[in-house]
């Protein structure tokens, strides 16, 4: 093999490979490059920087000879990290200028990602819907999940104030549906400042208190989850993660009647 081809080869396998970690230490905290729906533009992305950096690389071999090629292609991608540029919206592409063009698949990227987090959110909601006490009992599950790996103290605080606030509110609804006191229910919303504030509801309308409570608990579900998306968990096992709460209980065969001896016909 030519000592160019190798150099070639050499310098886009190392492009590629700085170019996926810095598109990856770019959406850090913004969502996962490489999931289902946003892999396709990523790799587009990646493959494209690659490309260009080991062409640039080879221009600057062929003019001046003395700058190795495969310090262009850890240069080059580090531009996926550096660069401050926003992708630009659909509405900016009319203008077809160079920029609007470039940033597109970094458009798609970011809308790929936010379809991701949505799904990979809804698929957790949907897990918890039969039973409001299953909210409440996810986020405890998904919360000891993560909180061993968590290195910021202010993440840490954001996700303990919702599942604080989801956990008191799904015992507020559970109160309500075993037709607690007023005073009982009264003193329970005002142990916590989610409950704090909200006005008395007259007995016959406590069903609509239950609602309320249950759809903020669930809508603070979702932003937990989606704030856990975001800080790189997205192997999170789905609650409730036990095979015998959905599996058909299995229907052990009964016992066949041994077989008896047909009766003798008596003697004449």
């Amino acid at each position: 093999m030519p000592s160019w081809v190798a150099g070639v080869v050499g310098t886009f396998a190392l492009s590629l490979i700085v170019a996926y970690w810095f598109l990856r230490l770019r959406c850090r905290g913004v969502g996962h490059p490489f999931g289902r729906r946003a892999r396709y533009w990523a790799v587009l992305i990646v493959v494209a920087t690659a490309i260009a950096s080991t062409g640039v690389g080879l221009l600057l071999v062929a003019a001046s000879r003395h700058v190795p090629a495969a310090y262009v292609g850890i240069v080059v991608p580090a531009g996926l990290w550096f660069s401050k540029l926003p992708p630009q919206r659909d509405r900016d592409l009319f203008h077809r200028t160079l920029a609007g063009l470039l940033t597109l698949p970094f458009s798609r990227l970011y809308d790929r990602m936010g379809d991701d987090m949505e799904g990979w959110c809804d698929t957790r909601l949907r897990a918890v819907e039969p039973k409001p006490q299953w909210v409440a009992d996810a986020v405890k599950y998904y919360y000891d999940q993560v909180r061993g790996g968590l290195k910021d103290d202010q993440a840490r605080a954001d996700l303990e104030r919702w599942r604080a606030s989801i956990t008191h509110k799904i015992s507020i609804v559970r109160l309500i549906s075993l037709d607690t006191t007023s005073v009982r229910l009264r003193d329970s919303l005002r142990m916590h400042p989610a409950t704090q504030h909200i006005r008395k509801y007259p007995d016959d309308d406590l069903p609509r208190l239950a609602l309320r409570l249950e759809t903020e608990a669930q809508n603070e579900l979702h932003l937990f989850l989606a704030y856990v998306y975001r800080l790189g968990h997205h192997n999170l096992l789905i609650y409730p993660y036990r095979p015998s709460v959905h599996r058909a209980p299995v229907r052990r065969p009964e016992p066949m009647a041994p077989d008896l001896p047909e009766p003798m016909a008596p003697d004449l």
